[in-house]
């Protein structure tokens, strides 16, 4: 019987009670991947409502309700896409190679949405041609690594360090918004001085950087094999696996949609509600799409707020597990909403309200983010049998996927010459408002019935 060919790589966590040496690696390429993508997202919603022009170079641009609906279409698509690369990853070619050939695709999807402004790209296919084109490529590369590359960070810890697993995925959670942030800021400044092609480039080179970065590390972190077909299916139909599915389906595919399909309103209702406010703040006037760095840079700030102050003042009152933390951000979501409810009602009485409003409903759905967000994406992975863990990050991404297909749908339906959904101005935002409170509340039943099991990748 011939031998199994042996990895050149080495397969499992090192033995060690301290971060493993492959961590920066794997935190530079995700800092690097989420300018890239956040970066090109800042700016879409603008793009496609006041750039977006045909062959000829006259304006092809669409209205507010079709720009949310492809806004939101691509998310969920980008969001839907870790499923399949989450079996792609744990059943066929490893964490690693999945991550390496879709970072290729990923990075084509850049060059063709800087392709769609350039003359060479209008000569070939119309910009909105080239736009839909490389959004795909991006949605198929940025969804297939997602839950890949969160898992991989986990594998690199086996039982002697798994206590640390919060503080890394902290810090993960920490690069991420650090490559959000410095993109929300830069990509709309490129945009208004030098067009799309720049705007759309510029996140284009970063993500080659990501895969360089990622490809460099590969000697320095642990390649946990793929399962196999049959390994896979033995552990997703064993008792712990069919148990794992159980308890989280209901929290990933119905609770944690309602979250985002409110949170990543930040990317289309927020900015152009934005438009109709004065943008003059700290003495600064701010492009409409760069209001959305709040996200990133608060975020920077409340994660280590969280974790030094407000849970240990929480503890002192009550146990707090991870499902409290996310029931309370599911709380904290629906007032952020109501915040910019009243804000358009200012706005539809003919005010021109501060943009210093949105930025405090802004604090209040990032401290959300830090209970909802970071919480359950470490609690998606503890939560996993070993085999499982990129299959279920894929269910979780899917519940992103499944909120934002919701908010797509919504705005789909109000478009038209004979609309089938009307909310017009603030009854916009009071009706995901309305619909995230009565999540929450339903949330605290699903919470007191939860029963798990942890599961981190063993040294042996």
């Amino acid at each position: 019987m011939a031998e199994a060919p042996t990895s050149p790589y080495r397969t499992t966590p090192e033995v060690t009670e301290r971060m493993p040496r492959g961590i920066p690696y794997l935190l530079g390429n995700e800092l690097a991947e989420r300018f890239s993508f956040y970066g090109m997202k800042a700016i879409l919603t603008i793009y496609m409502t006041q750039h977006l022009v045909d062959s000829s170079g006259a304006a092809d641009y669409m209205s507010d309700e079709k720009a949310k609906s492809v806004y939101h279409l691509f998310t969920a698509a980008a969001y839907f896409f870790p499923l399949l690369g989450s079996l792609l990853s744990d059943v066929f070619l490893g964490k690693y190679k999945t991550i390496l050939i879709l970072s290729m695709g990923y990075c084509l999807g850049h060059g063709f949405l800087a392709l769609g402004d350039s003359g060479a790209g209008a000569g070939v296919m119309e910009p909105r041609t080239w736009l839909y084109v490389g959004l795909a490529f991006i949605a198929i590369g940025a969804g297939g690594i997602k839950p890949c590359a969160s898992a991989n960070l986990g594998d690199q810890f086996g039982s002697r360090n798994s206590h640390l697993l919060s503080k890394v995925f902290s810090w993960w959670y920490f690069s991420i918004n650090v490559g959000a942030a410095l993109s929300s800021l830069i990509t709309p400044v490129l945009l208004r001085d030098y067009g799309p092609w720049a705007a759309f480039g510029l996140p284009g080179v970063l993500m080659v950087l990501a895969t360089l970065t990622f490809w460099a590390g590969r000697r320095k972190f642990a390649h946990v094999p793929p399962a196999g077909w049959q390994k896979f299916k033995e552990e997703t139909f064993s008792v712990d696996g069919m148990r794992s599915l159980k308890n989280l389906t209901p929290l990933f595919l119905i609770f944690i949609p309602l979250f985002w399909a409110l949170f990543d309103q930040t990317g289309s209702a927020w900015v152009l509600q934005a438009q109709s406010m004065d943008l003059d703040f700290a003495g600064v006037v701010w492009e409409e799409s760069q209001i959305q760095a709040a996200n990133p840079i608060l975020i920077l700030a409340l994660i280590p707020a969280f974790t030094y102050l407000v849970y240990p003042l929480l503890g002192r009152l009550f146990l707090v597990t991870p499902l409290r933390k996310m029931g309370l951000g599911m709380f904290m979501t629906a007032l952020a909403f109501a915040i910019t409810g009243w804000l358009q009602m200012r706005i539809d009485g003919g005010e021109t309200p501060t943009i210093a409003w949105q930025l405090l409903a802004y604090v209040v759905l990032t401290a959300a983010e830090v209970m909802v967000s970071i919480t359950s994406l470490e609690f998606a992975y503890t939560q996993a049998p070993k085999k499982m863990k990129s299959f279920i990050m894929g269910i979780y991404f899917l519940g992103v996927s499944f909120g934002n297909l919701f908010t797509s749908g919504v705005n789909a339906l109000m478009t038209g010459e004979d609309p089938l959904l009307t909310l017009v101005g603030a009854n916009y935002y009071w009706f995901f408002t309305g619909l995230m409170v009565v999540g929450s509340i339903a949330f605290v039943f699903y919470a007191r019935t939860y029963k798990g099991s942890m599961y981190v990748q063993d040294d042996a």
